[in-house]
C-alpha cells in the first residue's frame, strides 16, 4: 500500500512524510518546489525525506492534470492521499489572487479527479483551513457553523474545495475528510507566517507589527500535535456517503501578544513594536472545538505555547547559523 502526499515539501508535508516513513509506509511525495519563499527551505525539508526507505518524490504541480492524472495509471496501489500542497498565505491572496485558483481550486479538482480513478483508493485526507470561517464570532468555531462570509480569497478558495470534494463523494463515493487546520507553528515552519517573522525581526532588531496591539487571539498548535492528528485521520477512512470536515487546532486561543511575550524569552530579546489596525484579511480571534476529531482518533494536543516556541525558537537559531535567511520571495 502507497500513500501519496501533495505539498510533501511544505511544512506539515514534510513532518507528515516523516511520521509515515517511520512506521514503515511506502510514500510518494510531490510538490512544484515554487518560489512563494525561500525555495532553498523546501529543498532542505526534501532533503530529510529523500534517501529514506519508502520515499520518492516526484516534481509536480497538482494543477498539472496529465502529470497527475498519469499517477493513476503510474501507480494504482496508491491507497491514500493526504493533499496538502496549496498557495498558502492569506495576505498574498491580495496580491497573486490567480495563483490561489490555480494551486486551490484548479488542483483540488485534479486530485479529485486523480482520485477517482485509483481503484484501491480507502481515504483521501486534504488539508482545508479556518480561515472558512471568516467572519464568524461564535466561538469555539465548530464544523457545524455556516462557513459563507469569507473574508479572504483563499478562505473563498478553501471553502470551494470543500464543496467541491462534497460533490465527488455524492457523485463518485469517494471517501473523504477535509481537516480545517487552525495556526501551526514549530521548527521548519513557514518564513511568511508569524513566528518565523517575528522571530526573524525580533533578532535583526527590527520592528514587528501587531495589530490592534497584539490582543488579536489565535489558537496556535504545535505541528507534532497536528501530525498526530492528521496521521490519525488518515488510518481511519470516512464512509464513502459522508465525507467528513473536521478541525484541527489546540483547543486553546491565545492572545497574539503573549506569544510574542514567550517568543522574546526563548530569544533572549525584547521585540520593538509598531502597533497597526487590523487589516481586512485578519479575523479577530480564531479558536477551535476538537471534539469531533478528538472522539475519531482521540486527538488530544499536548504541547502549549510555552513548549512549543522555545523548540521552534531553537530551532530557528539553528537555520539562521546555516546562511539562509528565509525570505519571502515576491513580496
Amino acid at each position: 500500500m502507497t500513500i501519496l502526499v501533495t505539498g510533501v515539501a511544505g511544512f506539515i508535508g514534510m513532518h507528515a512524510a516523516e511520521a509515515l516513513l517511520a512506521r514503515g509506509e511506502q510514500v510518494i511525495g510531490i510538490d512544484s518546489l515554487n518560489a512563494y519563499y525561500d525555495v532553498r527551505l523546501k529543498r532542505a525539508r526534501l532533503a530529510r525525506l529523500e534517501g529514506r526507505a519508502g520515499f520518492s518524490f516526484r516534481p509536480i504541480d497538482v494543477s498539472d492534470r496529465g502529470a497527475m492524472l498519469a499517477l493513476a495509471a503510474e501507480v494504482p496501489a496508491i491507497t491514500r492521499i493526504l493533499h496538502l500542497a496549496a498557495q498558502a498565505g492569506v495576505r498574498h491572496s491580495l496580491v497573486d489572487p490567480y495563483a490561489y485558483v490555480d494551486a486551490n481550486v484548479m488542483g483540488h479538482l485534479v486530485v479529485l479527479e486523480l482520485a477517482r480513478r485509483l481503484p484501491g483508493l480507502r481515504h483521501l485526507v486534504y488539508a482545508s483551513s479556518s480561515s472558512v470561517y471568516g467572519g464568524n464570532t461564535a466561538l469555539p468555531f465548530a464544523e457545524s457553523d455556516r462557513v459563507d462570509t469569507p473574508v479572504s480569497l483563499y478562505a473563498a478558495t478553501k471553502r470551494a474545495g470543500e464543496l467541491m470534494s462534497a460533490a465527488y463523494g455524492h457523485l463518485f463515493g469517494l471517501p473523504q475528510t477535509g481537516l480545517r487546520f487552525f495556526t501551526a507553528y514549530g521548527p521548519w515552519g513557514r518564513p511568511d507566517m508569524a513566528p518565523w517573522l517575528f522571530a526573524e525581526a525580533i533578532l535583526a532588531g527590527r520592528p514587528i507589527t501587531l495589530y490592534e496591539g497584539g490582543n488579536l487571539k489565535r489558537d496556535f498548535t504545535y505541528v507534532t500535535d497536528i501530525v498526530a492528528g492528521v496521521v490519525g485521520v488518515l488510518d481511519r477512512p470516512a464512509p464513502v456517503e459522508a465525507p467528513r470536515i473536521l478541525n484541527i487546532g489546540n483547543h486553546r486561543s491565545e492572545l497574539v501578544s503573549r506569544f510574542v511575550a514567550v517568543l522574546e524569552d526563548a530569544l533572549g530579546t525584547r521585540a520593538v513594536i509598531e502597533v497597526a489596525p487590523r487589516p481586512a484579511t485578519e479575523v479577530r480571534e480564531t479558536f477551535a472545538d476538537v471534539d469531533a476529531i478528538s472522539a475519531l482518533t482521540g486527538y488530544a494536543p499536548t504541547t502549549p505555547i510555552e513548549a512549543g516556541i522555545p523548540q521552534f525558537a531553537a530551532w530557528f537559531r539553528d537555520w539562521r547559523k546555516m546562511g539562509v535567511d528565509g525570505s519571502v520571495a515576491g513580496t
